[in-house]
Protein backbone atom coordinates (compact mmCIF):
# COMPACT_ATOMS: atom_id res chain seq x y z
CA UNK A 1 0.00 0.00 0.00
CA UNK A 2 1.54 3.53 -1.10
CA UNK A 3 2.58 5.19 1.87
CA UNK A 4 3.34 8.81 1.48
CA UNK A 5 6.81 10.38 3.16
CA UNK A 6 6.66 12.16 5.93
CA UNK A 7 6.04 15.45 6.39
CA UNK A 8 8.75 17.66 7.39
CA UNK A 9 6.61 18.62 10.56
CA UNK A 10 6.27 14.66 11.39
CA UNK A 11 10.34 14.13 11.36
CA UNK A 12 11.09 17.26 13.43
CA UNK A 13 8.34 15.96 15.39
CA UNK A 14 9.94 12.14 15.37
CA UNK A 15 13.56 14.25 15.95
CA UNK A 16 12.39 15.90 19.31
CA UNK A 17 10.67 13.30 20.71
CA UNK A 18 13.42 10.75 20.66
CA UNK A 19 15.25 13.64 22.93
CA UNK A 20 12.81 13.50 25.20
CA UNK A 21 12.20 9.78 25.12
CA UNK A 22 15.64 8.67 25.69
CA UNK A 23 15.95 11.53 28.21
CA UNK A 24 18.29 13.96 26.76
CA UNK A 25 15.42 16.83 27.17
CA UNK A 26 14.18 16.71 30.32
CA UNK A 27 11.01 17.09 32.25
CA UNK A 28 9.81 20.95 32.43
CA UNK A 29 13.06 21.92 30.39
CA UNK A 30 12.18 24.63 27.34
CA UNK A 31 11.68 24.01 23.94
CA UNK A 32 12.60 26.98 22.57
CA UNK A 33 11.55 27.17 18.79
CA UNK A 34 13.84 29.58 17.15
CA UNK A 35 17.15 27.16 18.62
CA UNK A 36 15.35 24.03 16.89
CA UNK A 37 14.85 26.03 13.78
CA UNK A 38 18.55 27.09 13.61
CA UNK A 39 20.22 23.69 14.65
CA UNK A 40 17.89 22.14 11.54
CA UNK A 41 18.19 24.70 9.44
CA UNK A 42 14.13 24.41 9.01
CA UNK A 43 11.19 26.96 8.89
CA UNK A 44 10.17 28.25 12.46
CA UNK A 45 6.50 27.39 11.25
CA UNK A 46 7.02 23.74 10.67
CA UNK A 47 8.86 24.23 14.31
CA UNK A 48 5.84 25.13 15.59
CA UNK A 49 3.50 22.41 13.88
CA UNK A 50 6.14 19.58 14.91
CA UNK A 51 5.04 20.88 18.68
CA UNK A 52 1.67 20.95 18.53
CA UNK A 53 2.31 16.95 16.90
CA UNK A 54 4.20 16.53 20.40
CA UNK A 55 1.42 18.03 22.52
CA UNK A 56 -1.25 15.88 20.65
CA UNK A 57 1.24 13.24 21.78
CA UNK A 58 1.59 13.81 25.46
CA UNK A 59 5.19 14.96 25.42
CA UNK A 60 5.04 18.78 25.15
CA UNK A 61 3.13 21.15 27.09
CA UNK A 62 2.41 24.44 25.75
CA UNK A 63 1.43 27.27 27.98
CA UNK A 64 0.36 30.70 26.90
CA UNK A 65 3.58 33.56 26.98
CA UNK A 66 5.87 30.54 28.30
CA UNK A 67 6.11 28.27 25.15
CA UNK A 68 6.71 24.48 24.97
CA UNK A 69 7.90 22.63 27.64
CA UNK A 70 8.67 18.41 28.08
CA UNK A 71 5.86 17.13 29.65
CA UNK A 72 6.70 15.77 33.09
CA UNK A 73 6.14 12.38 33.82
CA UNK A 74 4.71 12.15 37.28
CA UNK A 75 2.79 9.06 39.29
CA UNK A 76 -1.00 10.48 38.22
CA UNK A 77 -0.36 10.52 34.57
CA UNK A 78 1.73 7.11 34.57
CA UNK A 79 -0.82 4.98 36.35
CA UNK A 80 -3.77 7.21 33.88
CA UNK A 81 -1.61 5.89 31.02
CA UNK A 82 -1.38 2.46 31.95
CA UNK A 83 -5.27 2.24 33.03
CA UNK A 84 -6.50 3.20 29.20
CA UNK A 85 -3.55 2.12 27.15
CA UNK A 86 -4.44 -1.92 28.41
CA UNK A 87 -8.11 -1.81 27.51
CA UNK A 88 -6.88 -0.47 23.85
CA UNK A 89 -4.58 -2.89 23.60
CA UNK A 90 -7.32 -5.48 24.44
CA UNK A 91 -9.24 -4.19 22.22
CA UNK A 92 -6.64 -4.58 19.09
CA UNK A 93 -6.10 -8.01 20.69
CA UNK A 94 -9.97 -9.12 20.40
CA UNK A 95 -9.95 -7.67 17.03
CA UNK A 96 -7.46 -10.32 15.84
CA UNK A 97 -9.04 -13.14 17.34
CA UNK A 98 -12.27 -12.08 16.12
CA UNK A 99 -11.02 -11.32 12.40
CA UNK A 100 -8.23 -13.91 11.68
CA UNK A 101 -9.14 -16.62 9.16
CA UNK A 102 -5.80 -18.39 7.87
CA UNK A 103 -2.53 -18.58 10.24
CA UNK A 104 -0.79 -17.38 7.21
CA UNK A 105 -2.60 -13.83 8.08
CA UNK A 106 -0.42 -14.08 11.19
CA UNK A 107 3.25 -14.38 10.05
CA UNK A 108 4.03 -10.80 10.49
CA UNK A 109 3.48 -11.70 14.41
CA UNK A 110 5.95 -14.70 13.89
CA UNK A 111 8.44 -12.18 12.29
CA UNK A 112 8.20 -9.21 14.82
CA UNK A 113 8.57 -12.05 17.57
CA UNK A 114 12.04 -12.91 16.36
CA UNK A 115 13.34 -9.32 15.77
CA UNK A 116 12.51 -8.93 19.29
CA UNK A 117 14.34 -12.29 20.79
CA UNK A 118 17.36 -10.58 18.58
CA UNK A 119 17.16 -7.33 20.57
CA UNK A 120 16.73 -9.11 23.70
CA UNK A 121 19.50 -11.51 22.79
CA UNK A 122 21.76 -8.14 21.86
CA UNK A 123 20.39 -5.97 25.16
CA UNK A 124 19.17 -3.55 22.90
CA UNK A 125 16.34 -1.44 24.88
CA UNK A 126 15.63 0.69 22.04
CA UNK A 127 15.58 -1.74 19.45
CA UNK A 128 13.41 -3.89 21.55
CA UNK A 129 11.22 -1.46 22.57
CA UNK A 130 10.77 -0.50 18.97
CA UNK A 131 9.86 -4.47 18.29
CA UNK A 132 6.95 -4.39 20.59
CA UNK A 133 5.48 -1.50 18.99
CA UNK A 134 6.05 -2.90 15.35
CA UNK A 135 4.12 -6.61 17.31
CA UNK A 136 1.31 -3.73 18.04
CA UNK A 137 1.03 -2.47 14.88
CA UNK A 138 0.67 -5.37 13.37
CA UNK A 139 -2.72 -5.78 15.00
CA UNK A 140 -4.08 -2.79 13.26
CA UNK A 141 -5.57 -4.89 9.90
CA UNK A 142 -7.37 -7.16 11.98
CA UNK A 143 -9.47 -3.97 13.73
CA UNK A 144 -10.21 -2.59 11.08
CA UNK A 145 -11.11 0.76 13.32
CA UNK A 146 -8.76 4.09 11.81
CA UNK A 147 -9.84 5.96 15.17
CA UNK A 148 -8.89 3.12 17.21
CA UNK A 149 -5.15 3.33 15.71
CA UNK A 150 -5.06 6.88 16.02
CA UNK A 151 -5.30 7.06 19.78
CA UNK A 152 -3.06 4.41 19.78
CA UNK A 153 -0.42 6.13 17.55
CA UNK A 154 -1.07 9.41 19.63
CA UNK A 155 -0.72 7.21 22.85
CA UNK A 156 2.91 5.41 21.87
CA UNK A 157 5.45 7.94 22.08
CA UNK A 158 3.94 8.75 25.94
CA UNK A 159 4.26 4.59 26.67
CA UNK A 160 7.21 4.35 24.90
CA UNK A 161 8.98 7.02 27.39
CA UNK A 162 7.99 5.17 30.21
CA UNK A 163 8.88 1.75 28.71
CA UNK A 164 12.76 2.88 28.24
CA UNK A 165 12.70 4.88 32.08
CA UNK A 166 11.95 1.37 33.20
CA UNK A 167 14.19 -0.83 31.34
CA UNK A 168 17.28 1.06 31.23
CA UNK A 169 16.81 0.66 34.72
CA UNK A 170 16.39 -3.03 35.12
CA UNK A 171 17.69 -4.21 32.05
CA UNK A 172 16.09 -8.14 32.95
CA UNK A 173 12.76 -7.02 32.63
CA UNK A 174 12.86 -7.33 28.93
CA UNK A 175 13.16 -11.53 29.35
CA UNK A 176 9.38 -11.26 31.45
CA UNK A 177 7.90 -9.05 28.73
CA UNK A 178 9.17 -11.03 25.82
CA UNK A 179 7.47 -13.96 27.69
CA UNK A 180 4.02 -12.40 27.95
CA UNK A 181 4.34 -11.32 24.20
CA UNK A 182 4.87 -14.87 23.60
CA UNK A 183 2.13 -16.01 25.35
CA UNK A 184 -0.18 -13.59 24.51
CA UNK A 185 0.73 -14.31 20.90
CA UNK A 186 -0.21 -18.29 21.85
CA UNK A 187 -3.89 -16.89 23.38
CA UNK A 188 -4.81 -15.20 19.94
CA UNK A 189 -3.78 -18.19 18.26
CA UNK A 190 -6.11 -20.14 20.50
CA UNK A 191 -8.45 -17.34 20.59
CA UNK A 192 -8.61 -16.92 23.97
CA UNK A 193 -10.13 -14.34 24.66
CA UNK A 194 -10.14 -14.83 28.64
CA UNK A 195 -6.31 -15.41 28.57
CA UNK A 196 -5.70 -12.14 26.50
CA UNK A 197 -7.45 -10.22 28.91
CA UNK A 198 -5.45 -11.22 32.36
CA UNK A 199 -2.28 -11.36 30.24
CA UNK A 200 -2.29 -7.54 29.18
CA UNK A 201 -3.91 -6.47 32.67
CA UNK A 202 -1.44 -8.51 34.65
CA UNK A 203 1.61 -7.44 32.13
CA UNK A 204 -0.20 -3.70 32.06
CA UNK A 205 0.01 -3.37 36.57
CA UNK A 206 3.39 -4.69 36.60
CA UNK A 207 4.89 -2.11 34.55
CA UNK A 208 3.33 0.51 35.50
CA UNK A 209 4.77 -0.49 38.73
CA UNK A 210 8.07 -0.86 37.47
CA UNK A 211 7.99 2.93 35.86
CA UNK A 212 6.62 4.57 39.09
CA UNK A 213 9.76 2.52 40.97
CA UNK A 214 12.04 3.79 38.07
CA UNK A 215 10.45 7.76 38.40
CA UNK A 216 10.85 7.39 42.19
CA UNK A 217 14.44 6.51 41.84
CA UNK A 218 15.46 9.08 39.18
Amino acid sequence: MFKAPDSLAEQIASHIAERIIYGELKAKERIQEQKVTQALDVSRGSVREALLILERRHLVVILPRRGAHVAELTPEKVRSLYAIGVELYILLASAVVDNWESEAELKPFEMHKAQLRSALERDDIRDFISGSFNILRATFPFARNPYLQQIIEDLVPAVTRTYYLSLEKRKGEMHKFFATFDSLLQAMVSRDKQAIRQLLLSYAEHNCQLVLAALEDS
